[in-house]
């Protein structure tokens, strides 16, 4: 955390999406107590923000002035008129286009008209505000570029009601309170796995009276013998490492799926300043570059524009605790360029882009900088899934289907998967992971309450 501030700055997930009585994440820390007097609010659960929820915000231009409220808000209804649009293909045989993207950029170019005379100006602006809504849809996606997520299941992702909301005491909090239920020792730490072995015959040494099929073997060497093993590592993991991790290999169905489905890259950027230069009551600022377009092809030079993909900055709340941080967002292929520079090189660039926005060359530097790296890490190489274009619901599915396939085999149930990317309706979020990881477990249960052939 910052030098200064008892602040804490949340690396991973970020918000409870869709905090209501739907979302068991919200369940959990409403019972256990862990979340601020807002959250818990009856009319905060019912507001439907559709995944896009609406916080005080200001809008930069990089002309450093501040963008015409009126102006930003109708370009972004239209985008939201747009993607609310794409429900309409799902389950569809031909969709129109085969990407979300491609979708929307079709539907722009129809609607935002060359406008003439002294229209061009507002139409330019609104094709920068669409641009801008485009780069904050890729971070929600966790994508590149919204033409890599397929536009028929678009429509199968759920968004629940309610005001999303943070953990005043971190995500871990949760993390912490449902360890503690644990006996001491259950839940072993930097254990990394090497290999999965399933399908075999495995006996304990010195105890010929129990065979295993499972043999989970570590990087250092230490082995667990199980019947069953719930495989939980992110998708990026997987699609990485699949073939040597799992011995034998999946089944071709199941890496087929491991590699159809999308995953990428969605980064957290913190800076931390002596004093606040926004107004108290903001909480978002972005950040919008006039002269892109969604209708023009976007520079592919890393190098020099990888900054112009952050959509801009969240204000951490509350400033009391954290001191005055904003923590930016950026996605993609320039978030992962970005975890190769040096703090020193990412500071400058957010100090760069903040005086363009702001119209103030003498803005004074952060005084720190802190950011994520999830596509170094090796052990999630990304963030979340999305359903890429060339895969489906189905690949979910494919996914969460537990191993060995025939369910009359005698050994059932031998390798299970969890995790955010297991989900069908609530991937790329923890309130998917922790439902998924309920249904295995309930796999288990199922399987040993099951009354015994005679």
């Amino acid at each position: 955390s910052f030098p200064a501030a008892s602040g804490l700055a949340e690396m991973g997930a970020h918000w409870i999406h869709g905090p209501s009585p739907g979302n068991p994440v919200f369940c959990l820390a409403s019972r256990y107590g862990l979340l601020g007097p807002e959250a818990a609010r009856e009319e905060n659960q019912q507001v439907e923000a559709g995944g896009h929820p609406p916080m005080p915000s200001v809008t930069y231009g990089s002309s450093g002035k501040v963008l015409c409220p009126k102006a930003v808000r109708e370009a972004r209804d239209l985008f939201y008129a747009f993607l609310a649009s794409t429900r309409a293909f799902q389950g569809s045989e031909e969709p129109p286009w085969p990407s979300v993207g491609q979708y929307l950029r079709a539907e722009i170019a129809r609607t935002v008209p060359t406008m003439a005379g002294g229209q061009e100006d507002a139409r330019r602006l609104q094709l920068a505000v669409l641009a801008a809504c485009l780069k904050l849809e890729c971070c929600i996606s966790g994508t590149h570029s919204m033409d890599l997520v397929a536009l028929e299941p678009f429509g199968e992702y759920v968004s629940l009601p309610g005001l999303d909301c943070t953990f005043p005491g971190g995500y871990s909090s949760l993390a912490e309170r449902l360890l503690s239920d644990l006996p001491e020792g259950t839940v072993l730490l930097n254990k990394a796995v090497r290999t999965i072995q399933w399908q075999g015959s495995f006996r304990e040494e010195g105890d010929d009276a129990r065979v295993f099929p499972v043999r989970v073997e570590c990087e250092d060497g230490d082995v667990f013998l199980a019947d069953h093993v719930i495989v939980t590592v992110p998708l990026g993991f997987l699609k990485e490492h699949h073939q040597e991790f799992f011995q034998p290999p999946l089944p071709e169905r199941k890496a087929q799926a491991i590699r159809h489905l999308g995953f990428g890259t969605n980064n957290k950027i913190f800076l931390e300043f002596e004093e606040p230069f926004w107004e108290p009551e903001q909480q978002l600022l972005e950040v919008v570059w006039e002269d892109e377009s969604p209708l023009e092809e976007p520079s592919t030079n890393l190098e020099a524009n990888w900054f112009k993909k952050l959509i801009g900055f969240v204000v951490v709340q509350p400033p009391e605790q954290h001191g005055h941080v904003l923590c930016g967002f950026i996605a993609g292929k320039e978030s992962e360029h970005m975890e190769t520079l040096s703090d020193a090189e990412v500071l400058s660039a957010m100090t760069r882009v903040l005086r363009t926005m702001t119209g103030n060359p003498s803005l004074p530097a952060p005084r720190s900088v802190l950011r994520s790296r999830w596509h170094s890490a090796p052990y999630t190489r990304g963030s979340y899934s999305y359903v890429a274009v060339g895969s489906s619901g189905d690949d979910i599915d494919v996914l969460a289907q537990p191993l060995p396939e025939d369910p009359r085999d005698p050994r059932p149930l031998q390798l299970l998967f969890a995790g955010e990317a297991t989900h069908r309706t609530f991937y790329s979020t923890t309130h998917g992971a922790l439902l998924s990881g309920w249904r295995e477990a309930e796999r288990l249960n199922q399987l040993f309450q099951a009354p015994v052939p005679a």
